[in-house]
């Protein structure tokens, strides 16, 4: 049965399928690879997603969620048209799009998905990914990082090479880096590090604020007061960042308070060098975690041999020239980076199905997060509370099994509640709570009678941990595993009920909705219904507005 490799990303999401040898993309409804990960609900309950809803996002932002994918993990939720939905919710209208246009492409039912999710998620997101997958009706075979599906692509291209080298990937709303060793046909993942809440978006956030300083206005004023003004301004910010990529200039109109641009509207020039100098602090931040990648790895920047670039933000000069100066190497980008992950994604999906186009292949990969219990130590003849203990430490190869003796506090202590963590820090509660295990039935005795902890975690993320009494060979096993995130059984099925009441739009109207709305300008003024048309061009692949110097 066919696996598809789908790429869930913040901005944009894509899927792909292993055929005839080869990974390949699937086209969506409107003939592009790049599905918009918007959401909207219209006035008569009919959802719609996709690039018909990112156009909406500008004139109707009040019905529309997008950067849904920040949320996951959290019990936060989004309302559109008087109705709540979660993250995994929004997650799974996209991922059911992107399995109709897979059905429709190659005619057949598909099941089953590998799906990617950024290599410094944490346990609550991943499984908030899987639930999502499970909400669109996908077995959700493995949960796999985005660089590592990046450096599948790069791998099997290119598997008789050897070489260590670095990825660096940054979407719409994420950021990670990974240093990987490539020989004998081996995928080594070496080390991971990254950034949960950065991409893209706020290097387009960040200039919408610079440009609105120039005219005296304050970001969050303007989101608060002046939507309409803030999201038509949001898109002539993205469209400039693109077209930096080749312009060293761009003019931006300031929209009035409705949105609209006319000739009376105030013009700001940005050049590229002010760009990059706004882009400076965001670009600091890359720094933390490809240093702390290259610590555990114990490189230095000579032992890199390549720099792969991943994600669509990576476009950017500023982004590129930063790297190459902090780490001595020029960055490549062979294949397109908005789609190298979703291609990963397929090979991985090869690699689970057996095809023997890859059976020559290897790939491991490494535990994102150190692992660990909350234990009480003694200092100054006390025992405080709360402190972490590692099991197991980031970057350890996966799967992986560790075992580590505890001892009891108390006279007589007869159970032990254990509770897991995951996290960097040395205090518990600083770290993300994953779950807890109550371990009793140990025999009275003096303080400091042993048990044993270990922890089992497999290339799916799911941990499983272990109580072992030595002395009676009792144990306790628990596998951390709920895909709903913590929700009860009643709570996932009413999510699926739910879901299955949604009314979508559609699918054979969405292409003539989308076409009538670029046609209309959505009853926008004249200068809106220019950029509806500069839209129309980057959909037929001509990216003339991406290439001019004037954004408005």
């Amino acid at each position: 049965m066919t696996i598809i490799g789908i790429d869930l990303g913040t901005t944009n999401s894509l899927c792909a399928v292993f055929h005839e040898n080869s990974p390949q993309l699937v086209p969506n409804v409107h003939g592009s690879f790049l599905t918009p990960s918007v959401v909207a609900k219209l006035d008569d309950g009919q959802v719609i997603m996709g690039e018909s809803a990112k156009e909406l996002r500008v004139t109707r932002p009040e019905i529309c969620a997008s950067r849904f994918k920040r949320l996951m993990g959290t019990q936060e939720s989004i309302t559109l048209g008087g109705q709540k939905f979660s993250a995994p919710e929004l997650s799974s209208i996209v991922l059911r799009s992107l399995k109709s246009d897979a059905e429709r492409f190659y005619g057949t039912p598909i099941r089953r998905a590998v799906i990617t999710v950024p290599a410094y998620f944490n346990d609550h997101q991943r499984k908030a990914t899987r639930f999502a997958g499970e909400l669109a009706d996908l077995e959700v075979v493995r949960i796999i990082n985005e660089p590592t599906a990046a450096a599948l692509t790069y791998g099997f291209h290119d598997r008789d090479s050897q070489k260590k080298f670095m990825v660096i990937d940054l979407g719409g709303g994420t950021f990670d880096v990974t240093i990987m060793d490539v020989f004998e046909r081996m995928l080594e993942i070496v080390s991971t590090s990254g950034e949960s809440m950065l991409g893209g978006e706020d290097f387009t956030d960040r200039m919408v604020s610079k440009v609105l300083s120039q005219f005296g206005h304050v970001f969050e004023v303007v989101e608060l007061k002046h939507p309409l003004q803030l999201s038509r301004l949001r898109q002539l910010c993205e469209a400039a960042k693109i077209a930096f990529f080749s312009a060293d200039m761009a003019e931006l109109v300031l929209p009035d308070e409705l949105g609209n641009l006319d000739s009376s509207r105030p013009i700001v020039e940005v050049h590229r060098a002010e760009f990059a100098a706004w882009m400076n602090p965001l670009l600091e931040r890359l720094l933390g975690p490809i240093q702390r990648a290259m610590r555990d790895a114990g490189l230095v920047n000579s032992r890199l041999d390549d720099v792969i670039l991943v994600g669509g933000a990576t476009r950017m000069i500023c982004l590129q020239d930063f790297v190459a100066e902090h780490l001595k190497c020029t960055p490549q980008a062979k294949y397109n980076p908005d789609e190298v992950v979703a291609l990963g994604a397929a090979v991985q999906a090869a690699l689970i199905s057996e095809d023997r186009a890859v059976e020559d292949m290897v790939m491991t990969d490494v535990c994102p997060h150190t692992l660990g219990i909350e234990i009480s130590k003694s200092m100054a003849d006390q025992l405080m509370d709360g402190f972490f203990e590692p099991i197991i430490h980031r970057n350890t190869t996966i799967p992986v099994s560790r075992q580590k003796a505890f001892q009891t506090l108390e006279i007589n202590q007869r159970s032990v509640n254990v509770k897991v963590y995951q996290g960097e820090n040395r205090k518990s509660q600083d770290n993300v709570f994953l779950g807890e295990m109550v371990v009793d039935g140990i025999p009275p005795g003096p303080a400091g009678s042993k048990f044993d902890v270990r922890f089992t975690y497999d290339t799916n993320g799911i941990l499983e941990v272990e109580a072992i009494i030595p002395s009676t060979g009792k144990s306790f096993r628990k596998v951390i595993e709920n895909p709903g995130v913590n929700l009860s059984k009643q709570e996932i099925m009413e999510a699926v009920r739910k879901m299955q009441a949604v009314k979508f739009y559609p699918r054979d109207q969405l292409e003539n909705q989308l076409l009538l709305r670029f046609c209309t300008g959505g009853g926008s003024s004249g200068p809106a219904r220019k950029a509806s048309v500069r839209s129309i061009d980057r959909r037929l692949g001509t990216f003339a507005a991406c290439r001019r110097s004037r954004i408005f």
